[in-house]
C-alpha cells in the first residue's frame, strides 16, 4: 500500500498508524491532515478514490474529497456561533422567537442553545421523511416545527443525529435573513481560507469527480492485538429495537438517500452530508482556534470567548440516544469515552462509520480524517482513533484509549 504525502519531523508515528490502517484495519480509501499552530505538519492520502470499484480504481489524489456524515454538524455548528458573536443571534433567546411556527406542542421552552446542545427533545420525527421530502429545504424545518418533543425540552440530552441539522439550519436562515447554512460557510468561512469543505457540493466540483464514492466495509477480523470495540447490551438492543428512540432518531429519513446521489451531495444537510478533503476539515478547526498559514487578514474565526463557550459542557451523562455517556458543548462534542479526542480540552466532532474533524487549543492542534470505508461504529472508529494516539504520540503525550459506540 502506497502512501502519499509528507509529515513534518516528529509526526512520522502519523504515517506509520495510516498505513497499518489500510494493512490492519481495513481502509480502502482516505486521508489525514493534521495542522500545529496554523501550520500543516501531516497531509497524506493513499488507497482508492472509490470504495467500490465501480467508477474503476482510480487513486486517491490529494484534492479527493468525501462525504463526511456527521463530522458536518461540527462545521455547520460554527454558523450559529459565529452569527452569536456577531451579534446577530441570542443562544439564550427561546427558537420561538426567531421561527414562529416552531411553537406548537409546548416547544415555547425551547432555547436556541438546547438546538446546539442536544437539550431540545427532537431527535425523532412521529412520520419519517422520504429521501425526496429531505432534500427539500422546507420540509425539513416544517416537520420538526409540528413535532412535539419526546422530552421536556432542557432537561435531557440526546443526540440528534438529522433533525439537528433542520433545526440549526432553518434558524441560520432566520437569523440571516433568509441565507441558509450552506451559503453562509461557503461566503464566509470556506471561501475566505481556501478550504476544500462544502455543504452543498457545486455542481462544477460534482462535474470535475471531485468527490468519491463512499460505501460501506466490513470490519476487519480481529488480529489479537490493539482496541476493540465491545458494544453493551443495552446499545446493541437500542440498535435493534424499531420502536426505540434510537432507532427512530436514525431513521428520521426513511430510507435513507444514496450518498452517492449527485442529487443528495447538491443539498445541504447540516446534520449529515458535508463533502470535505481532510485537509479542509483540518484547516477549518485550525481557523476555530488559532491564524491559519497563507491567511490574512482575520484568519481566526471564533475569539477566546465564542472559543470556550463551543467547548464548555453543556450536557453530560447518559445519551438519551446513543445509549452511552456523551458530552456536548454548544455544537461540538467534547473528549470523553463516547467521542475520544486528543485530550480534555479538545471539541470536534465525529461522522458516523469513521470521519472525524477535531481541535485541541492547548496543544495548538487541528486534526481531519476522511474516508470513503464506513464501518459500523458511530463516534470511535478505530482508524481515526488510531491516527489520534500516533498524534499525541508524536507529541509526546500519553493517554489511555476509551471506547466509542
Amino acid at each position: 500500500m502506497d502512501v502519499h504525502g509528507t509529515v513534518a519531523e516528529g509526526f512520522e508515528p502519523v504515517r506509520d498508524a495510516f498505513a497499518r490502517n489500510f494493512t490492519a484495519l481495513g481502509d480502502r480509501g482516505a486521508a489525514v491532515a493534521v495542522y500545529r499552530d496554523g501550520r500543516k505538519v501531516v497531509d497524506l492520502w493513499g488507497g482508492t478514490r472509490d470504495v467500490d470499484g465501480t467508477a474503476g480504481t482510480e487513486p486517491w489524489r490529494r484534492g479527493t474529497a468525501q462525504v463526511v456524515r456527521s463530522a458536518t454538524k461540527g462545521v455547520a455548528a460554527a454558523v450559529p456561533l459565529l452569527l452569536h458573536q456577531r451579534g446577530e443571534l441570542d443562544l439564550d433567546a427561546p427558537v420561538g422567537e426567531y421561527w414562529p411556527q416552531f411553537k406548537a406542542h409546548g416547544k415555547e421552552r425551547v432555547l436556541v442553545r438546547h438546538v446546539l446542545n442536544h437539550q431540545a427533545g427532537l431527535p425523532v420525527l412521529d412520520r419519517p421523511l422520504t429521501p425526496d421530502e429531505a432534500l427539500d429545504p422546507l420540509r425539513g424545518p416544517q416537520a420538526v416545527a409540528a413535532q412535539a418533543p419526546v422530552w421536556e425540552p432542557g432537561t435531557d440530552h440526546g443526540y440528534h443525529a438529522l433533525t439537528y441539522g433542520w433545526l440549526l439550519d432553518e434558524l441560520v436562515r432566520r437569523g440571516t435573513g433568509g441565507r441558509s447554512t450552506g451559503e453562509w460557510i461557503a461566503d464566509e468561512i470556506a471561501g475566505p481560507l481556501g478550504l476544500d469543505l462544502w455543504l452543498g457540493l457545486p455542481a462544477a466540483e460534482e462535474a470535475a469527480g471531485r468527490a468519491g464514492r463512499a460505501g460501506r466495509v466490513e470490519d476487519p477480523e480481529p488480529s489479537g492485538s490493539g482496541p476493540r470495540l465491545r458494544p453493551k447490551r443495552a446499545v446493541t438492543e437500542a440498535y435493534r429495537n424499531p420502536g426505540s428512540l434510537t432507532r427512530r432518531a436514525f431513521a428520521a429519513i426513511t430510507p435513507f438517500p444514496d450518498q452517492n446521489d449527485p442529487a443528495y451531495r447538491a443539498a445541504a444537510l447540516p446534520a449529515t452530508n458535508g463533502i470535505a478533503t481532510a485537509d479542509g476539515l483540518a484547516r477549518f478547526y485550525a481557523a476555530l482556534i488559532g491564524e491559519v498559514d497563507g491567511v490574512t487578514p482575520h484568519a481566526r474565526l471564533f475569539d477566546a470567548a465564542t472559543l470556550e463557550r463551543a467547548r464548555a459542557e453543556e450536557s453530560a451523562g447518559p445519551d438519551r440516544i446513543l445509549v452511552v455517556g456523551t458530552r456536548f458543548g454548544l455544537g461540538y462534542m467534547l473528549h470523553g469515552s463516547a467521542s475520544p479526542f486528543l485530550s480534555p480540552g479538545s471539541f470536534g466532532h465525529p461522522g458516523r462509520g469513521g470521519a472525524l474533524g477535531f481541535a485541541d487549543p492547548e496543544a495548538g492542534i487541528a486534526f481531519g480524517y476522511v474516508t470513503n470505508g464506513f464501518r459500523k461504529t458511530v463516534t470511535a472508529d478505530p482508524r481515526a482513533q488510531a491516527l489520534v494516539r500516533a498524534v499525541r504520540a508524536s507529541l509526546g503525550r500519553t493517554g489511555s484509549d476509551v471506547d466509542g459506540v
